[in-house]
């Protein structure tokens, strides 16, 4: 029983972490309807700014700051000179291309500036320790993760639901014309958008760091779980990439403490059944826009 609880909270931690991983990659798709391939590499990105970040002026909590800012930026930059480019009509495989390579050229940077080693980060002395629950003990960390990603799904849900600016990014994608028409700069509000993706990614790096450490190849690990939780809950839904992190993080957790052999072919086998009975997802692309 105890193991089994350790393994539940475990599967939370992943959940949440893979949330704020999807939350960045479908508000991309579902705001821009751009598929972008190199969230992975910001995720990446987002860690070793951060552990730059911690290493040169000793906090946890500003890097957490610098990292998403820095890589946000850098996402701006990205959709200003080279996704613009690719709006409109079915260009979905000239965006799997430019992301694809830019995940590769990015993978190549961070290698060449912070080496090919496993770099780990620790936690901030606030959240170190472990604290007794249940008659076990779990690290404080982890159940920090665990608030930070449901109170970050419940203001992305306020923003993008209840706010101005989230209304005209969401009629910004019903109608990009009639947006413009109104005197509101559609180009601004998409950059704005991928920089806000970008960003999440590299929060979601600073945030994990302490848990899976950092290494070259983890950009396309986590890329490829990201995946598999958007398409689980739903291309471009929020409600979906929150409900898919959880079930894919409790899968992949569950699946390596009880089935090693099999876990990753249990990641996959709950996306088939999922698709199976629901091709477009939990909850699909409408659920977003409602």
């Amino acid at each position: 029983m105890e193991n089994f609880l350790i393994q539940l909270l475990n599967g939370l931690v992943a959940g949440m972490l893979l949330f704020i991983m999807a939350a960045g990659l479908s508000l991309i798709f579902g705001q821009m309807n751009v598929i972008n391939l190199s969230h992975g590499a910001f995720y990446l990105l987002g860690g070793y700014v951060g552990l730059s970040a911690v290493r040169q002026l000793g906090n946890f909590w500003l890097a957490l700051i610098v990292a998403p800012l820095a890589v946000g930026a850098i996402g701006f930059v990205v959709e200003k000179f080279l996704l613009r480019r690719l709006y409109g009509g079915q260009r979905h495989l000239e965006q799997v291309l430019l992301t694809f390579g830019l995940a590769v050229v990015a993978s190549d940077l961070i290698q060449w500036n912070w080496g090919a080693y496993v770099a780990s980060v620790a936690p901030p002395p606030l959240l170190s320790g472990q604290l007794p629950l249940y008659g076990i003990r779990f690290p404080v960390y982890r159940l920090a993760l665990i608030v930070f990603g449901l109170a970050l799904a419940l203001l992305l849900w306020l923003f993008l639901d209840k706010t101005r600016i989230g209304a005209i990014v969401r009629a910004g994608v019903t109608n990009a014309e009639m947006v413009s028409g109104l005197g509101i700069n559609v180009h601004l509000v998409f950059a704005g958008v991928f920089a806000a993706g970008t960003a999440l990614a590299a929060l979601a790096g600073v945030i994990g760091a302490p848990i899976t450490a950092l290494y070259p190849g983890l950009d396309f690990e986590i890329l490829i779980l990201t995946i598999v939780v958007v398409v689980v809950g739903g291309l471009g839904t929020l409600k979906g990439a929150f409900w898919g992190a959880l079930l894919i993080g409790m899968a992949d957790t569950f699946g390596k403490a009880y089935i090693p052999e099999f876990s990753l072919f249990l990641i996959f086998a709950v996306m088939a059944v999922v698709l199976l009975l629901r091709p477009s997802g939990l909850f699909g692309l409408e659920a977003w826009r409602r």
